[in-house]
């Protein structure tokens, strides 16, 4: 018997933490754990990775030889952001002297603007570089920032994206004063002084908190005797190395929220839909648009950054949110959790104990501005929450996850009701109502901005809470629901099931060839640095002419998976039947045109009547064999075959056009897919086609029409 592939996701969530232990051959889970979010313990939530870790390997007598990759998600850093515990950044601004009064400005971060309820702690200092800068002068500046009370220093210098010296001397200064550092170069590639040291700053601020966390987590993997790769989370739905957490936390922020959607696409493969992942504290919300999450440049507390990551709107909600009553009504539901109230929910806790209780008012937290509603029994305080309602109303099926003691919710309901002057059954139901109404609200908003057919969409519930609100808000929008599988521990499986991904931007007005080659060399490099196997690397490109930005992505495994039983990889037939939903055509419209290892290429034959005439267009859309939307021309045509070949076709096409502007065009071999529509001349078109080709490949050209 061939030994077993297993890797561990762990989902560190607000209410608990949840591992899953699963086959990369089969596709099989074959261990689960839940445990309480160790908020309060010494180490923090650290300690929770890893009972939930020890655990799972007990329960499912796991072999420490058989684990491939141990990953994880974390709240680490964007719960010091929100919750303000953040070190003092010292931000070293650098520049020549004529510009000093402009760069310190833009550099201070005191703008409300950038700072709004000024939770950003800074200091600042400023250093002339019309002279080349000296050790001396940079220790110096240090020495009076950790005097002014300065926990980790920030290097920030208006080109530093084109000559990133000045920043890096500096933070090699930094190491010998045993203080943290990072660099503005190092989190973005774009300019734009202002939006990139404001996110360096952001990231310096969690620093000290997040290093701290790495080590804990990585040394109590290595004393259980486990010596597989361990793995973080990232907000893009990618997984990067413990390093990448110690220098670049930020990239982290909405670490949870990723990992129940990557479990979504991944393990689900979605479409069209919205995925709602219902926790105990809070709601998650994402959108799935042709198989793919929407990315967007992320706003931490009004701070605007230059991170992107999934499009996740985020909820005060959820299954254990507790309820506030307002002149004698269910009022508002939420935030805070019964979790964190440190209650157990009343529909868990024993009838005949329920039965003596009494309806009191509590503040859980000293910080809670209004008092929550709760059932006092002798020894014991229990909360009333959503998951109580639903239980009571029965909504909630035997083998359900949230399944409670349906006898003491509607006790809980009992007593409830009679404080508001209502039957049980009625109060539940407000209950309910009340607490879906912002997810309604949230669903309805994403399906107008996105222009999204109700006809054509499903939502999606994952987590524990999954059937505690989702249906109710499904069945509210009349719009198809579905319960994922494994919804409990969806946000671990896409943990465990999620590829090594990395991103880089860089602001160059036209870019040459050579410079998209180096780009393309650099996150190759990355992605190996991170743990990936350099054949499993693939490479996308893209140019937004708008914004003169370069974008390079890469995708890659810590070890290859064979195709033929990795669960995840796309069939042909499932990934036409994604191409055909995606291009709404029929699938007889709907061909394989170009077919790689990493990639399907289909072309859409689309017939549009015109008032007199009809006209044929080909719509091309290029998948990854994860089903992701990688490229979508709506009129395209395409060339393939051998580097000599392929350069020929081209080249008589353009010359045909008898036009001085290139079209927009891809190349696509066996690991890259390059946006080329940046380059407007013919020759240099033709370059960089022949310099990315090699001679045995075959590849295929798209060029939009």
């Amino acid at each position: 018997m061939s030994q077993r592939r297993i890797r561990i996701g762990i989902d560190v969530g607000g209410t608990f933490t949840k591992a899953v232990a699963i086959d990369i051959k089969t596709g099989q889970i074959i261990g689960k754990s839940t445990i309480p979010t160790t908020h309060k313990a010494q180490k923090g939530v650290s300690e929770g990775i890893i009972t939930a870790l020890s655990t799972i390997l007990a329960e499912s007598k796991i072999e420490i030889n058989e684990i491939e990759l141990i990953a994880h998600s974390t709240t680490q850093a964007i719960n010091a952001l929100l919750e303000s515990d953040t070190a003092k950044v010292g931000i070293i601004a650098m520049g020549v002297t004529p510009e000093k009064g402009n760069i310190i400005k833009r550099t201070t971060l005191n703008d409300a603007k950038y700072n709004s309820d000024q939770s950003l702690k800074t200091e600042h200092a400023f250093l002339d570089t019309a002279h080349l800068i000296s050790e001396s002068e940079v220790n110096q500046t240090i020495s009076s920032l950790k005097e002014k009370g300065a926990q980790v220093i920030v290097a920030t210098e208006a080109f530093g994206v084109d000559d990133p010296s000045n920043e890096m001397f500096v933070m090699k200064n930094a190491i010998t004063h045993n203080i943290p550092a990072t660099a503005s170069h190092e989190i973005s590639g774009i300019y734009g002084l202002e939006i990139r040291t404001l996110t360096a700053a952001i990231n310096a601020s969690v620093l000290p908190k997040t290093f701290e966390v790495a080590n804990f987590v990585e040394e109590a993997i290595k004393n259980a005797g486990v010596h597989a790769p361990v793995m973080i989370m990232k907000g893009d739905g990618g997984v990067t190395s413990m390093d990448t957490f110690r220098t670049k936390p930020i990239l982290t922020i909405l670490s949870g929220p990723a990992a129940s959607v990557a479990g979504a696409l991944l393990y689900l493969k979605i479409s069209n839909g919205i995925f709602v992942e219902v926790g105990g504290t809070s709601t998650n919300i994402c959108i799935i648009k042709n198989g793919k999450p929407e990315i967007r440049y992320v706003t931490i507390k009004d701070h605007p950054t230059c991170i992107r990551s999934m499009d996740v709107r985020i909820l005060g909600v959820a299954g254990g949110s507790m309820i506030k009553l307002k002149d004698k009504h269910v009022w508002k539901v939420g935030p805070r959790s019964a979790h964190i109230a440190g209650m157990r929910y009343s529909c868990f806790a024993d009838s005949d104990v329920l039965k003596k209780g009494k309806i009191i008012h509590v503040k859980p937290k000293q910080n809670d501005a209004d008092p929550y509603v709760a059932v006092q029994c002798e020894g014991e305080t229990f909360a009333i929450t959503n998951t109580c309602a639903a239980n009571a109303l029965g909504m909630i099926e035997k083998d359900d996850y949230s399944y409670a003691n349906q006898n003491s919710a509607k006790i809980a309901m009992e007593l409830l009701g009679r404080e508001i002057g209502v039957t049980g059954p009625e109060a539940a139901m407000s209950v309910i109502q009340t607490a879906s109404f912002e997810i309604t609200k949230t669903v309805s908003k994403i399906l107008k901005e996105f222009k999204m057919d109700k006809t054509k969409t499903q939502i999606i519930g994952g987590g524990g809470g999954a059937s505690v609100l989702v249906p109710f808000v499904a069945k509210q929008l009349v719009i198809p629901y579905q319960k994922a599988e494994h919804a409990e521990v969806i946000s671990s499986i896409g943990v465990a099931s999620s590829m090594i991904q990395e991103e880089l931007e860089h602001t160059i007005a036209n870019p040459t060839p050579e410079q998209i080659s180096e780009m393309h060399k650099k996150i190759h490099q990355i992605m190996i640095d991170r743990g990936a196997v350099p054949e499993s690397i693939v490479i996308n490109s893209e140019y937004i002419a708008e914004k003169s930005l370069l974008r390079v992505s890469a995708t890659g495994n810590v070890e290859m998976d064979s195709a033929d039983n990795a669960k995840n990889v796309f069939t042909l037939d499932e990934a036409k039947n994604r191409a055909s939903d995606t291009m709404e055509l029929s699938s007889d419209l709907v061909d394989l045109t170009f077919e790689t290892d990493h990639y399907f290429v289909f072309t859409g034959h689309v017939s549009e009547k015109k008032l007199f005439s009809k006209k044929n267009r080909h719509h091309v859309l290029v998948l990854d064999r994860f089903g992701r939307q990688k490229l979508s021309i709506p009129n395209a045509k395409i060339f393939q075959g051998g580097k000599i070949s392929i350069l020929e076709e081209l080249d008589d096409f353009l010359e045909s056009r008898n036009n001085d502007i290139a079209p927009q065009v891809y190349l696509m071999n066996n690991l890259k897919l390059i946006d080329f529509s940046s380059l407007t001349s013919i020759s240099h078109i033709l370059n960089a086609v022949q310099g990315e080709l090699d001679s045995s490949e075959k590849a295929a050209i798209i060029v939009e029409l």
